[in-house]
């Protein structure tokens, strides 16, 4: 195995020759057909797999027994018989021809391998393990699991087409984002990064990542906006992979739609990766369900800063109500909707710095939530959470962490 020269080959167009009909070659099918090979299937009976996908026109089937011209036009020859002697004569065609030629019986005697594949992206890594398949899926798994939990370095070493991901960090706790987020942010060259965003995840970035810090806090933002679009279009235009790492979800009560607009218009390639919205995880860490059956199957997310809000229409909302960021106007929002019909003794939830190891849960009622609120100096970042579903509250601890 030693002697062995890993390549990559460029099967586009290319003619590939696939000898049985059985599942081995099934399995093989999907990736000759992805890479846009010319598949040629050659065999007296086919398993039902290569049937769907000749039925589809995806790859030519020849119901008969190998003839060696089979590879007269043939880049890449597959045999997988399950017949030692048909697998040898497919061998010596392929040896006269100089076509590369993979034995599924007896590796060692062909000319070529086929490695476990791992893909992330435009990442590609082939483990080859001798003789043993089994061994090289274990690796495989192994490095594929890294590749997609971005522990691995994925970042480009040369400056390629530039790239803008809107991902969601999730509610706070590093490991609530999703797994693309992480792959995203293991290849990203600048990170434009929120308040709210899991910045212990800033720390695995490699020391020359550029770090774009675009919080807003009530009253105070670092960058505008149009700042932030324009940061996200100029690190991109210049060839950059750029990861806009945002709280929560970038489409739930932030401004993803505008920047995506942005980068869209300005012809940059832009991705959105959606993320866990704290709206839901922070009072589910808590141990507070936003709905339940028997007690209310709707829910209403709200913000809790951003503007004015129509009391009466939410006080006539059925179900949960959840606001976001409304630890500023706690008191306006429990006078108001008692004032327009709600019961002041509905129960009230205020979620601080939810699934961080500081996690914090304040209760009361409408009518008492305030005063207690204000006892407690709860303040931001926080999920206010008002209806019966508080009552269901089964973590006793005010500490959760993912």
């Amino acid at each position: 195995m030693t002697d062995l020269t890993p390549l990559l080959l460029d099967l586009h167009g290319r003619r590939v020759v696939a000898v049985g009909g059985g599942p081995v070659t099934a399995r093989r099918l999907d990736a000759w057909l992805e890479a846009g090979a010319d598949v040629h299937v050659i065999a007296p009976y086919a398993c039902e797999d290569i049937w769907e996908h000749a039925e589809a026109g995806r790859l030519v089937l020849h119901l008969r027994e190998f003839e060696p011209t089979d590879l007269d036009q043939a880049w890449l020859v597959h045999t997988a018989t399950g017949d030692r002697l048909c697998d040898e004569a497919v061998s010596t065609a392929a040896e006269e021809r100089r076509v590369w030629c993979v034995r599924a019986d007896r590796a060692g005697e062909g000319t070529a391998r086929t490695p476990a594949v791992a893909r992330v992206g435009d990442v590609v890594v082939g483990v080859n393990a001798g003789d043993d398949p089994r061994r090289a899926a274990r690796l495989r798994n192994a490095v594929a699991e890294r590749l997609a939990s971005g522990e691995l370095p994925l970042r480009r070493a040369r400056t390629g087409q530039g790239h803008v991901a809107l991902v969601g960090g999730g509610p706070g706790a590093a490991g609530l984002i999703t797994l693309r987020g992480r792959q995203l942010l293991a290849q990203a060259d600048v990170v434009v990064v929120d308040r709210l965003a899991p910045r212990a995840l800033l720390d695995e970035l490699d020391p020359d990542v550029e770090v774009v810090e675009a919080g807003k806090a009530p009253g105070r933002h670092l960058l505008a906006q149009e700042d932030i679009n324009r940061v996200l279009v100029d690190r991109a235009s210049a060839g950059l992979r750029v990861v806009r790492l945002k709280g929560g979800d970038p489409y739930v009560l932030g401004r993803g739609s505008e920047e995506a607009g942005a980068c869209r218009a300005a012809g940059i390639d832009v991705e959105v990766v959606p993320g866990v919205t704290s709206a839901l995880a922070v009072p589910a860490a808590a141990g507070i369900p936003v709905t339940a059956r028997g007690v209310t199957s709707r829910f209403t997310v709200i913000s809790g800063h951003d503007g004015p809000l129509d009391f009466a229409t939410l006080a006539a909302l059925e179900g949960t109500l959840l606001f976001l960021m409304g630890v500023a106007r706690l008191g306006e929002i429990a006078a108001e909707l008692v004032g327009h019909g709600r019961r002041p003794d509905e129960p009230v939830a205020v979620v601080e710095r939810g699934t961080l190891p500081d996690q914090r849960v304040t209760t009361g009622t409408l009518a008492t939530i305030a005063e207690i609120a204000a006892e407690r100096s709860v303040a931001n970042p926080a999920v206010i959470v008002i209806g019966d579903v508080v009552e269901l509250a089964t973590v006793p601890s005010e500490v959760w962490s993912a």
